[in-house]
């Protein structure tokens, strides 16, 4: 993994490095960064005994800039069953950018549920390196994240199916959680699976839903992703979340369309 980071800092104030440069805008972040940092943020909450982390909801109030930032999270209810964490990124001066909220919830006793997942596709070790243009600057993808393709790629139209692995530390001196991996990861349904031209449209989501069936374990997660823009221009892309044992959740995100 690469001694650079996509965020350097601690405690709450963190800095932006060139790895969290998405693909919209020079200067704003790829939104796979802060969600993954404000997982963490969850993360580092009290967990009540037996409790998973079971869904998160990002909404990308405005683009994240390549710049300081201050990140909170805090438990809004404790409960048994159910535990409510309430997440938020701004600017140093803050100006609201990110909001999340996530749900704990008790784990079920697996000898009484059903066991069977489904299998994950082939691994990456089958899988392809997308072929990037030429680039000035460091980015997120693909510099802070290894990406390989089972099927589709980022200049074909339609569904297609990736896997994703972290190169570079969310935060600088920590390994990533398999919950920062599956956040980073998540946020990629929409440029994997395009249905526009890169060239002429823009397709950003101004949110991102993690619904986690089971805690992901390992580096690795691959998405099988669809993306659906009806006659209305309001956009939809749809990723079914793996890890290496099989399916851990499901990944929504609404679509903003624009010509460029």
């Amino acid at each position: 993994m690469s001694e650079q980071a996509v965020f350097v800092g601690a405690d709450g104030r963190f800095v932006a490095t060139e790895l969290a440069r998405g693909p919209w805008d020079p200067a704003a972040q790829h939104g796979g960064a802060p969600a993954a940092l404000l997982m963490r943020a969850f993360e580092q909450l009290p967990v009540p005994d037996g409790q998973v982390m079971g869904r998160v909801t990002y909404e990308l109030l405005r683009p994240v800039p390549l710049a300081a930032l201050s990140a909170e999270a805090q438990v809004i209810r404790a409960g048994k069953r159910v535990q409510l964490l309430e997440g938020s990124l701004s600017t140093a001066d803050g100006v609201p950018l990110v909001r999340a909220r996530a749900l704990r919830v008790q784990r079920a006793d697996e000898s009484s549920v059903q066991a069977d997942w489904p299998a994950p596709p082939p691994g990456p070790e089958h899988g392809g390196e997308p072929d990037f243009k030429p680039r000035a600057r460091p980015s997120f993808a693909p510099d802070a994240v290894e990406i390989r393709f089972i099927s589709g790629a980022f200049d074909e139209r339609g569904p297609s199916i990736a896997w994703f692995r972290l190169r570079a530390p969310i935060v600088a001196g920590e390994q990533p959680s398999p919950l920062q991996s599956l956040a980073a990861a998540g946020d990629f349904g929409n440029g994997i699976s395009a249905v526009l031209s890169w060239e002429e449209y823009v397709f950003i989501n101004p949110d991102l839903t993690l619904y986690i069936d089971r805690p992901p374990i390992g580096e690795w997660i691959c998405l099988q992703s669809q993306t659906w823009i009806p006659a209305t221009g309001i956009g939809i892309s749809e990723s079914v979340l793996y890890g290496v044992r099989g399916r851990v959740g499901r990944a929504t995100q609404s679509l903003v369309i624009a010509r460029r």
